[in-house]
């Protein structure tokens, strides 16, 4: 059974800056420093035989840019595309891609007493991807190791940084 790790900054007294985002009822946030922009979702090319996850690709000013939907990443059922849903262009390694979302709401300073360890849920519910739980007040945000989960053999969206 993996124990979770609580999320460490390289310096404890360093506050990590993260993009809120809503997917189904929960918010979720990823760090700052990976997203390149926010962008209304538009239609997308299809590719055959991808994941499911992968609604496909965009041309994002002469970048083929593959597009990834987080609901269906997550099993959180499917989307209704509106006005609200958006996508996170991302920086990560060498790579731009895009995620869809549902909404977005802020950007937060969570300092390291803010940010806990994610729960182990044993073989019931992967938390592979989640880098902890951030708590602001009354709000709960699961925070998402984006570039594990993009870098990871199932997603196969970057090459992995050689050990």
């Amino acid at each position: 059974m993996s124990q979770a790790v609580a999320y460490q900054s390289p310096d404890e007294s360093t506050n990590m800056e993260v993009l809120v985002f809503t997917l189904a009822t929960e918010e979720y946030a990823v760090d700052i420093l990976k997203v390149q922009e926010i962008r209304g979702y538009s239609g997308v090319t299809r590719i055959a035989n991808v994941p499911d996850f992968v609604k496909g690709v965009t041309n994002l000013r002469g970048e083929i840019v593959p597009i990834v939907d987080l609901r269906v990443k997550f099993d959180l059922g499917s989307a209704t595309y509106d006005a609200h849903t958006v996508v996170i262009v991302l920086n990560i390694g060498e790579r731009v891609m895009g995620v869809v979302v549902d909404g977005v709401s802020d950007v937060l300073s969570l300092s390291p007493d803010q940010i806990k360890a994610a729960p182990d849920f044993g073989s019931s519910l992967s938390t592979e991807y989640l880098q902890g739980l951030g708590s602001i007040d009354d709000r709960m945000l699961i925070l998402v190791d984006i570039e594990k989960m993009m870098t990871s053999r199932e997603m196969a969206m970057v090459e992995q940084a050689a050990t």
